[in-house]
């Protein structure tokens, strides 16, 4: 199995989150599971809610 690195994990994240990308087409762009896109994304949110600094980048991620 190919390890993936940070930045492409950030990149699948920001491409849902930011610009609206699908899971579905993330899947295809990436070659990456769906359960995998939909992990990341749930893993970002939770920490982003645990951490108050974050609450905010992730507020503005989500109105763009």
């Amino acid at each position: 199995m190919t390890r993936i690195s940070d930045e492409t994990r950030r990149k699948v994240v920001r491409a849902h989150i930011q610009d609206g990308r699908t899971i579905v087409s993330l899947v295809a762009k990436y070659g990456i599971s769906r359960a995998t896109v939909s992990n990341w994304v749930r893993s970002y949110r939770e920490e982003c809610q645990n951490k108050d600094e974050e609450k905010p980048r992730l507020e503005m991620m989500e109105d763009i």
